[in-house]
């Protein structure tokens, strides 16, 4: 099974407001996420909480997903979040897809041609690629799961893929969702819908 870790546990700094909550079509910014992993077909999601916790918590009450509360959260990149999820999903699932929670513009389409690539290779990680950019969400097998486990917060994600290039296998999508996520209050006016 491909478990789903949803990274929702930053604090909005630069957006000034809760990002994660904000609308976005009949849903909320991490609502689609959600509804775009579940159209995708996967079933078990985590979403890591973290900073204005009871505020996602609440946008997703009657979502099918789990929760886990990160109380690193202001150290590291997103390191500790993964972390939390992935202790989260040890022993039940193979492979985890890293999926950040303010990236509504993802399409069902790109979580099902990396999981598929998956299950089709067995590869240990698997990255969405848009005109060469390297982008989310992305997967990781389970026998990678130790080594990010071990990882120190002065590492961030970048540069954990940056390590493990020749394990990597890249999939071309044709959108640049893969590589949009929602930093700014510009952000979010720009690829609302």
């Amino acid at each position: 099974m491909i478990s789903a870790i949803v990274l929702a546990a930053g604090k909005s700094s630069r957006m000034g407001v809760p990002k994660m909550t904000l609308p976005w079509g009949n849903s909320t910014v991490i609502g689609k996420v959600i509804i775009t992993i579940q159209e995708a077909g996967l079933s078990n999601i985590q979403v890591v909480t973290g900073s204005n916790q009871k505020e996602v918590e609440d946008v997703l009450r009657g979502f099918p997903v789990e929760f886990i509360f990160n109380p690193n959260f202001t150290d590291g990149d997103m390191i500790t979040s993964v972390q939390e999820g992935l202790r989260s999903i040890r022993g039940k699932s193979e492979a985890a897809l890293i999926v950040l929670g303010d990236q509504p513009q993802i399409e069902p389409h790109t979580i099902k041609v990396i999981t598929e690539c998956y299950y089709s290779t067995r590869c240990k990680i698997v990255v969405p690629s848009y005109q060469m950019h390297r982008g989310h969400p992305w997967l990781l097998k389970r026998t990678f799961w130790d080594e990010v486990l071990a990882l120190k917060t002065t590492l961030t994600l970048r540069d954990y893929l940056n390590r493990h290039q020749d394990k990597i296998k890249y999939v071309n999508v044709n959108t640049p969702s893969i590589i949009q996520d929602l930093d700014t209050m510009e952000d979010y006016k720009s690829f609302s819908p």
